[in-house]
């Protein structure tokens, strides 16, 4: 096994920093394949990282050590793994020239990650990510069959892009790099998004509303919603109960409008 090992880490050393930094973004990939309940991300971040430590430091010690700077816990958003190992790699390039101390990438490193996965849950799994399959449902919905493909396209296209993108900045630009992110205004970006997906989950109910059509239920169903979305902002209620309660008021909701019509001799 240790031949192996020696035989792999001589072959890594071998590549110029180049093709280095290009296998470590295509590991990126792969990061989430060892992703564990001890470490979380990892053994993934040290996957990725491997060709360009090997081509950065060339003394075995040096390599070792760099190795361990990673095998700690990490956790952020998979989209940003690319970004993160050109940043990390960036330093460690620094490190091996001595312009920057080892000791203070533990202290920067976990900060950065998990202030990514913060933008990340904002942005991608809590906007994008919802308005692609609401638009996809809606468009599919209303017969289109060819649009939803090329929307799917375009978003996967789109984000190998943002990864590709992301690296290389990193790669270049370091920990400033997180300068120029800060100028995009991702958060605020990520509320905009929502809006246009509340509207997107009324074109939704429009299209699989029961027909014929009643105002009433209509306003009482958009009502009881935000009623229920207000409950668990606050915590006044748990998103599995308010969607249990709001299911179970859809069930009822006939029974009780005939009651209130027959009680207001309607």
């Amino acid at each position: 096994m240790s031949v192996m090992s020696e035989r792999s880490l001589t072959s890594l050393r071998q590549d110029t920093l180049v093709v280095a930094c290009l296998r470590s973004f295509m590991r990126c990939y792969m990061a989430g394949a060892g992703f564990n309940t001890r470490g979380m991300q990892n053994i993934g971040l040290v996957y990725a990282m491997q060709p360009g430590l090997a081509a950065i430091h060339s003394e075995p010690k040096q390599y070792r050590a760099a190795l361990k700077r990673y095998v700690r816990h990490f956790q952020s958003h998979p989209f940003w793994m690319p970004c993160l190992v050109g940043i990390y790699l960036n330093v460690e390039k620094s490190i091996a020239a001595g312009r920057f101390p080892s000791a203070m990438l533990s202290k920067v490193k976990d900060t950065t990650a998990y202030s990514l996965s913060a933008i990340g849950d904002s942005v991608f799994a809590g906007s994008l990510l919802i308005f692609w399959a609401l638009l996809t449902i809606c468009l599919l919905l209303t017969g289109h069959t060819a649009a939803p493909l090329v929307l799917g396209i375009c978003f996967f296209t789109g984000l190998q892009a943002f990864r590709g993108y992301t690296f290389v900045c990193g790669l270049r630009q370091g920990f400033r790099f997180l300068e120029r992110l800060k100028r995009w205004d991702l958060i605020n970006w990520g509320r905009r998004i929502k809006y246009l997906n509340a509207g997107l989950l009324l074109w939704l109910w429009a299209i699989i509303w029961p027909r014929p059509l009643d105002r009433w239920e209509w306003l009482a169903g958009t009502a009881a919603l935000m009623l229920f979305a207000r409950f668990v902002r606050t915590g006044v209620l748990s998103r599995v109960l308010a969607a249990a309660v709001f299911v179970i008021g859809i069930e009822l909701f006939p029974t009780m409008e005939r009651l209130v019509r027959e009680f207001l001799s309607l």
